[in-house]
């Protein structure tokens, strides 16, 4: 297997990042469909790429969440298992580069022996791409985070309406088959067993979307922590903490986005305080750190002791401002001078009312990646070159994105992309 084939994986956008694994991996394990459960991508946690044009897979969540009893981290397993309702040679490869962790599943053309260096090497790509989405969606880029809310809220109200609707179906059924004047015993109570763990396999569903889609406030406060150790050492700066206790939501369930959001917002801030105001005799030499969370927001307040010369201009030089936005966050600066800096952000817990909101919902991956390299007014050529697509396909893309975002010039479309926080290479 050619492990250089990993660059050309990672530097594709995250739509593309399974096809392209699927191509490195054809010559030393042969398959038909590659399957991603994912623990860091809240609005679409499964993933799956067909080998062929015409070929569909049905492969469900509860398919691959069974597979990650048999394959551990640097351990992967290959063997015989049912997904998508058929038994199938799989090889399964799990990954615990993140703090989550991803299953990547090849559903296998052939029964033969992987060979253990080919399973050393897939097992370093999955853990590299991995690393890399995890990355992606820790740094809480704009525009993946607008469509991941609107995603999110849309699964979330999807399954909530399929669990409502076979639920009452289910639930009808068991009061039927439980009515007195029905005497074949037997029949009832099979048809008992059968309805009940079918409605045990819906409450399934519903709580690993809830796992994979949100996060207990107190957890991701601890995350938090421990991300920012790294960044305080050596500096000098006492750390202290504000928890959110019991009151203070510690317990409430936060959206994945809004936590990763939340986290990568304070991260920036506690290094724009420390750099963007020192060294000199009022260097930041403590900073408070704390969460709350009320019916309706995650309130994040960051604190400093420093000089107290902090403004808004710089934290929207770092993408700070932009980057919160995104989520209908809002940032507030209170600068004291001798006294130092107080920052508070606060972000809202639900998404979006629905995709009619957001211009953008209408456009596809790759449009919002050209899209971006418009709104940092780069021509066609230089386009082309960044994707490494052809100044044709450029044209073709432009041309989509205008008549989508109902424009009329690639200025407008820029505009649009600013205003909903479009990432801009």
């Amino acid at each position: 297997m050619n492990l250089m084939r990993a660059t050309d994986i990672i530097r594709a956008p995250l739509s593309e990042i399974l096809p392209r694994l699927s191509a490195a991996l054809a010559d030393s394990v042969p398959h038909r469909a590659l399957a991603e459960l994912s623990g860091n991508c809240a609005h679409s946690p499964v993933k799956i790429h067909t080998a062929g044009p015409h070929d569909t897979w049905a492969v469900t969540a509860a398919d691959l969440a069974a597979l990650t009893e048999q394959a551990r981290p640097g351990r992967p397993w290959q063997g015989r298992a049912v997904v998508a309702g058929d038994e199938k040679q799989v090889l399964a490869v799990a990954s615990d580069a993140t703090e989550r962790g991803a299953l990547l599943v090849v559903l296998r053309s052939d029964a033969a022996k992987i060979k253990d260096s080919d399973l050393l090497a897939v097992q370093a790509l999955w853990d590299l791409v991995t690393a890399y989405s995890a990355r992606i969606v820790s740094e809480a880029v704009p525009g993946p985070l607008v469509l991941s809310r609107v995603a999110a809220g849309a699964r979330a109200a999807a399954i909530a309406e399929l669990v409502d609707t076979h639920g009452a179906v289910l639930s009808g059924l068991l009061g039927a088959l439980r009515r007195r004047d029905l005497d074949d015993h037997n029949a009832r109570a099979r048809a008992i067993d059968l309805a009940l763990s079918a409605l045990a396999e819906l409450r399934a569903a519903s709580d690993r979307d809830r796992a994979l889609a949100e996060e207990a406030a107190g957890d991701g406060f601890a995350r938090l922590v421990d991300s920012l150790r790294p960044l305080l050492l050596g500096r000098g700066v006492q750390l202290d903490l504000g928890p959110p206790g019991t009151e203070e939501g510690a317990d409430r369930l936060l959206p994945a986005d809004v936590a990763h959001a939340a986290r990568a917002a304070v991260r920036s801030l506690v290094s724009t305080l420390l750099d963007e105001q020192g060294p000199g005799p009022d260097v930041v030499k403590r900073v408070h750190i704390s969460w709350k969370v009320t019916d309706t927001d995650l309130r994040v307040a960051v604190r400093d002791d420093g000089p107290g010369a902090l403004s808004r201009a710089v934290l929207e030089n770092h993408r700070i401002v932009e980057r919160l936005g995104a989520l209908d966050g809002r940032i507030e600066v209170d600068a004291v001078p001798g006294w130092g800096t107080t920052v508070t952000a606060t972000l809202p817990l639900e998404p979006p009312q629905g995709p009619r909101n957001d211009p953008l919902i209408v456009l596809g991956a790759r449009e919002l990646e050209v899209l971006g390299h418009l709104a940092a007014g780069k021509r066609n050529r230089q386009i082309a070159e960044a994707l490494r697509i052809s100044e044709s396909t450029v044209k073709f893309h432009v041309a989509n994105i205008l008549d989508k975002l109902k424009v009329g010039t690639r200025g407008e479309a820029g505009a649009l992309a600013h205003t909903w926080g479009v990432h801009t290479p």
